[in-house]
């Protein structure tokens, strides 16, 4: 795992209660976004992933700062579905997979979202030896 999927943390919102928030520092979110491929396709908002790699140290702090108040935009949730023609006769709708565009920011802050829960269930060994298919380096 990359260090800067290490230094993710989570912190306590309120002392008292048991919510907590995911903190995402803001140079992960730059490096993230300057590894982006630029030859993907743009998701439903029209952000090419290219201008989202360029632009990566001015957006890199307010896409932090969202993950910490927990607020997505609505075109971050949607996407476009195209059918995808796998074999066989284009007449027959059994022959098409659905294939789904969605926001490339949107995705930027699932990764974050999905490295921090991966790495909680490593270290809680909450999966264990058998249950392995789908976990890395297993």
């Amino acid at each position: 795992m990359e260090k800067s999927m290490l230094a993710m943390t989570w912190r306590q919102e309120r002392k008292s209660g048991e919510r907590k928030t995911l903190l995402v520092e803001e140079d992960q979110v730059r490096d993230h976004l300057g590894k982006l491929n630029i030859h993907k396709s743009m998701g439903p908002d029209g952000m090419h992933p290219q201008v989202l790699r360029e632009l990566a140290d001015v957006i890199a702090m307010p896409l932090s700062i969202m993950t910490w108040k927990g607020e997505v935009p609505e075109d971050w949730r949607n996407a476009n579905i195209n059918p995808v023609f796998k074999k066989g006769k284009k007449e027959d709708p059994g022959n098409y997979r659905p294939v789904s565009f969605t926001s490339i920011p949107g995705k930027v802050m699932e990764q974050f979202i999905l490295d921090v829960i991966s790495k909680h269930v490593e270290e809680k060994k909450i999966i264990g030896s058998g249950q392995h298919g789908f976990t890395n380096g297993k």
